[in-house]
Order: structure tokens, then C-alpha cells, then sequence
């Protein structure tokens, strides 16, 4: 209200507010533990308690359902203009924020969804930690292109840097955190009773390979069993016994043929 932008700031809170509703209404849907909804002064998130096990149709409809209540609200601020409830600035302006929010969203820069949507497609081929670094990697990557183009076209815009060093920081720190998200994925894989596996994968494995290494390489949706050579005649490991020995036994040095061995 002190710089007299209260009623922008009010469409752009709203639109936004409108959007993390639309993640949370889908999640909800779904059944997925939502933690908390935030509004930042630029931006929000919602907060899911869900890491990674769930259906990957699920997820694509959570992520989707922030940037689709977009399209609707395109279609009723012309409506409410016409009915002489807004106006024709006021709901131009409107449209501008909801096209440019949208848009900047789909962008492939974490934790946009754009860059969320990104990572659910390399989980289709990738293991969960490998995809979660090549995610983060695509980002910085598009982050730093973003970063020159501001510097050459809008170098004295602060509304624009503020919102780059924001997603900076959170790259950097999703970055450093990366062994962490792997652990919940793992940990909700062990625990969890929302796993869902459409198919089967076989992981080729060393008897002196440890335990972390192997786990590193599961992925989403599979159901994963572990071949070992190395040893005397043919050995197969079940992914629950490998993590049950490292959350469970706390076998966190362990190697492979020491479960062998155990067993």
C-alpha cells in the first residue's frame, strides 16, 4: 500500500495463491501428506510430504494441477470485465500476470515446475540420485543463461535479481542436499506403505560392492533384485533384504557378500 501497487500486488497473491491451491486440491486427491502451503513475497510452494514413490502419473497431475488453474482464470477475468465487475486495466493487467506467472513457472529451473517436470521425466530412465543431479544440473545450466540475459537487457531490474538469487540459493542448497533427498526416497521405499512398482529390474552387482552403492542405484516405480558375481555360483538379493539391512541392522559399511555371508 506504500508504494501504491496494492491492488497488483493483490491480482499477483492471488494468482499465485490460486495456483499452490491447485497443486494441494490434486494432492489431496491423491491422498498425498501435505505439509503446508506457503506464500512468499515472491512466490509459494506447497509442501508435500511425499518423496518420490508414489505413482509417476500421480506426480505429473500434482505438478500440473498449480500451472492448469491458469487456463481458467484466463477464461473468467474477461468474463468478469464483461459483466462490469473489473476494469478493462485492471483486467488486461490481470491477464499479463496470469500469462507471465504461468509461463515462467513451466520454465526448467528447480523447484519450478517446470524443472519438476523435468526430473519426473529422467526418473523414466535414470536412477532416483542420478536424475535428481541431472535435474539440478539442467537448471543451473538455464538459471545461468538467465543470469547473462538480465545482465545485458535488464541489468538494474531488483525485482528480477531477487527472484534469480532466490532459485540460486535453492539449487545450491538442493545441491548440497542431494544424499539427504536420496535417504527419504530410500527411507519412505523401506518404511512407506504407498510404493506402487509397475516393473521389474535386475541390478548387476559385485559381492564387494557395498550396500549404498546399490541402493544409489534404485529407481522409481521398479521393484529391483540384485545379481551378484564374485562368488560361488549364482546369488540373487532382494531389494527389501538390502534395505533392511542398512536402515534396519544399520549396516551402513557393509558390503554385499557380508549380507551373503549373514544369511
Amino acid at each position: 500500500m506504500m508504494t501504491g501497487y496494492f491492488w497488483e500486488l493483490l491480482a499477483l497473491f492471488t494468482i499465485v495463491l490460486i495456483h499452490e491451491l491447485g497443486h494441494a486440491v490434486v494432492a489431496q486427491f491423491f491422498n498425498w501428506k501435505i505439509k503446508k502451503v506457503m506464500i512468499l513475497p515472491f512466490g509459494g510452494f506447497c509442501d508435500v510430504d511425499e518423496h518420490g514413490n508414489r505413482r509417476m502419473i500421480e506426480d505429473f497431475w500434482v505438478i500440473i494441477g498449480g500451472p492448469v488453474q491458469h487456463l481458467w482464470i484466463a477464461a473468467v477475468i474477461p468474463a468478469l470485465h464483461t459483466f462490469g465487475l473489473l476494469s478493462a486495466d485492471y483486467a488486461q493487467q490481470i491477464v499479463q500476470y496470469n500469462w507471465m506467472i504461468l509461463m515462467f513457472n513451466l520454465l526448467p529451473i528447480r523447484p519450478l515446475d517446470g524443472g519438476k517436470l523435468v526430473h519426473l521425466y529422467l526418473s523414466t530412465y535414470q536412477s532416483y540420485l542420478d536424475s535428481f543431479r541431472m535435474s539440478v544440473i539442467i537448471s543451473f545450466v538455464i538459471l545461468m543463461i538467465f543470469h547473462f540475459l538480465v545482465f545485458f537487457i535488464h541489468p538494474l531490474n531488483i525485482n528480477i535479481w531477487i527472484i534469480l538469487i532466490y532459485l540460486d540459493v535453492c539449487l545450491w542448497t538442493e545441491w548440497k542436499q542431494q544424499r539427504y533427498m536420496l535417504m527419504r526416497f530410500l527411507l519412505e521405499r523401506h518404511y512407506g506403505d504407498q510404493q506402487s512398482f509397475s516393473r521389474l529390474q535386475t541390478i548387476q552387482a559385485h559381492s564387494q560392492d557395498y550396500v549404498f552403492e546399490v541402493l544409489s542405484k534404485f529407481k522409481r516405480g521398479y521393484k529391483h533384485m540384485i545379481d551378484l558375481d564374485g562368488m560361488d555360483g549364482e546369488m540373487t538379493l532382494d531389494e527389501n533384504e538390502i534395505l533392511y539391512a542398512y536402515f534396519t541392522e544399520k549396516k551402513v559399511r557393509a558390503r554385499l557378500m557380508d549380507l551373503v555371508y549373514v544369511s
